[in-house]
């Protein structure tokens, strides 16, 4: 029997354009955007994604009744957030003043003034690279400094350092990539990241944690 791959809708978030890129690198799979509770809690594999205000986010969340759905697979099951997907796992956002699900600790804070007295413009939006910090198997075949795609105003300090996957530049080092146990969770978007977004959600599909 084929795994499932179930992609939460919530009512934010570019979703087919993901549901496509993991079609294309998992065809063995069945790769289903839900907006169904249920649905989430009997899919093999979850992927969290988001776009949007931070607000808006957590208010259509919560108004679809996906929030516990989402926690129980972030507990139990490969799990991948993206973007705002990511932003949510931790405790606050500076945007809007919003609580997240706070499963993990950390704030998701803002670039604001450093990075426009950097000549630098926000939303940081474009390619940038990313440093892996760390060895996991989403990284498997990606070259260290590889670049991928991100469109984000604001960004997550963790409170424990050693979720911190990967880091990126802009203009001070931000965490972009976080792990734990099942769970992997990226700022920038894979599925729009050309070969290194395409390798990193073929790892995912096939991932055991």
């Amino acid at each position: 029997m084929s795994q499932r791959i179930a992609i939460v809708d919530y009512g934010m978030g570019n979703l087919r354009s993901v549901q496509k890129a993991l079609a294309h690198v998992a065809p063995e799979a069945r790769v289903e955007i839900t907006a169904d509770p249920d649905s989430v809690a009997s899919a093999d594999r979850v992927v969290f994604p988001g776009q949007g205000a931070m607000p808006d986010c957590m208010r259509s969340l919560h108004e679809s009744g996906l929030g516990d759905a989402v926690l129980e697979a972030a507990k139990s099951r490969p799990f991948l957030g993206l973007c705002i997907g990511l932003q949510m796992l931790f405790d606050r956002s500076e945007e809007g003043d919003t609580p997240g699900l706070a499963f993990l600790p950390g704030q998701v804070l803002g670039f604001g003034e450093g990075a426009r007295s950097a000549g630098l413009k926000v939303p940081h939006m474009g390619w940038n690279e990313v440093s892996q910090s760390a060895s996991h198997p989403l990284w498997d075949g990606i070259a260290d400094g590889s670049r991928f795609y991100f469109v984000h105003s604001y960004y997550c300090r963790p409170g424990d350092a050693g979720l911190t996957a990967g880091t990126t530049r802009y203009p001070g080092v931000f965490t972009s990539a976080i792990a734990r146990a099942n769970i992997f969770a990226t700022q920038f978007h894979p599925e729009k990241s050309s070969v290194a977004g395409l390798r990193l959600l073929s790892n995912f599909s096939s991932w055991n944690p």
